[in-house]
């Protein structure tokens, strides 16, 4: 644990001298340009360097391999044509099934693209990396890597929602979607949460999602044709997450009161995050019988570390300001406790840290075979 704080600390310090909007010069890179620069390759040397070199770390780590291997063997997989591929090309290229390489590969794409999206889409590129490792999805990287890379391309897509770049955007996600097939729900998601809401449409929404409360059984059906592997595990229990539910609720009554607070109307980027995080709790209460519902809602609540920045820069009482920017600040670090204190349970499983350097992988399924 002591490791993880470490590098949250070192990493957010070097977060802190970035500006994200620096002013510029033609021709010439100027001394903020340069700063930027070589902070944003600190923090992602360390961030990858403390992902690739983890060994067992992370609560599907091995499941992962034994699923490289079955590539490896042409055997089936429930796994994504992305995936499968960049396995053969790595294990091809490296002669043996080196695992560690993937894991690699994973690890530089996907603290690749968290730190892009920050750094083009944030109003405060230090605030939204310090939310970025405190509500702890750099660490939740090390599980489900597949599914996180799948995020931070959606957190990256975003800006192309905002732009109206409907190409980019589509082409983005398919290609995302290569790795994680449940990328493509932000498709219609982001694109509803573009859309300007009127009141008659939001309460017939409202009135849509009661219909999750007494149709269970058809959505079930409809999930399990969309994905048959689901059929008889343990992924069709459901459940969901009382904690994303407060976040959730605490971001929407906060921006309400910064909406009261301004002058101004709301412009569209504003409204894009506040109806991500309005679906986002609307799948949360009325979706919970829905397999890894947590899933989708991350892909709208990720938008939450660009849009408390946001908020915080519209409030233009300073005093105000520094207010809600020391709440935010301590909620996160709350989160992060938290987080960290169930880091060794079933389902996180980061501690404790293991690198390749000392430790060994253990015996997979197909090797005890």
């Amino acid at each position: 644990m002591i490791l993880y704080i470490t590098v949250a600390a070192v990493t957010v310090l070097l977060a802190g001298f970035v500006n994200n909007h620096p002013a510029t010069q033609p021709y010439s890179v100027t001394r903020q340009q340069m700063c930027n620069r070589v902070c944003l390759m600190g923090i992602f040397l360390i961030l990858f360097a403390l992902s690739a070199a983890r060994i067992n770390v992370g609560n599907d780590y091995a499941k992962y391999v034994e699923f490289m291997h079955l590539v490896n063997c042409d055997s089936y997989v429930p796994t994504e044509i992305g995936f499968n591929l960049v396995v053969k090309i790595l294990y091809g290229i490296s002669g043996f099934e080196n695992f560690l390489l993937v894991f690699a590969f994973y690890a530089f794409v996907t603290v690749f693209f968290f730190l892009l999206a920050m750094y083009e889409g944030s109003d405060d590129f230090p605030l939204t990396f310090f939310l970025f490792m405190a509500l702890g999805y750099y660490f939740q990287t090390f599980s489900t890597v597949r599914y996180y890379l799948a995020l931070a391309i959606a957190l990256y897509a975003m800006k192309f929602v905002l732009r109206r770049q409907w190409g980019r955007f589509l082409i983005l996600v398919l290609l995302g979607s290569a790795f994680h097939k449940s990328l493509l729900v932000v498709i219609p998601l982001y694109i509803l949460a573009s859309l300007p809401w009127k009141k008659w449409q939001l309460a017939l929404a409202a009135l849509f999602c009661s219909t999750f409360l007494f149709l269970q059984d058809f959505y079930l059906k409809v999930v399990v044709f969309l994905y048959p592997t689901y059929e008889d595990t343990e992924y069709l229990e459901g459940g969901t997450s009382y904690i994303n539910i407060l976040r959730c609720i605490a971001v929407l009554v906060f921006a309400g009161i910064v909406l009261l607070m301004q002058k101004r109307d709301a412009d569209r980027r504003f409204w894009f995050y506040f109806y991500l995080n309005l679906g986002a709790l609307a799948l949360y209460v009325f979706c919970s019988f829905l397999p890894i519902i947590s899933r989708i809602g991350y892909y709208l609540t990720v938008s939450q570390i660009l849009f408390l920045p946001m908020l915080l820069g519209q409030i233009e009482d300073k005093r105000w300001r520094k207010v809600f920017r020391l709440g935010v600040i301590l909620a996160a670090m709350l989160y992060f406790v938290m987080y960290m204190s169930r880091a060794s349970n079933d389902g996180v499983l980061i501690l404790p840290y293991k690198s390749f350097f000392f430790h060994d992988m253990v015996a997979i399924l197909s090797d005890v075979n």
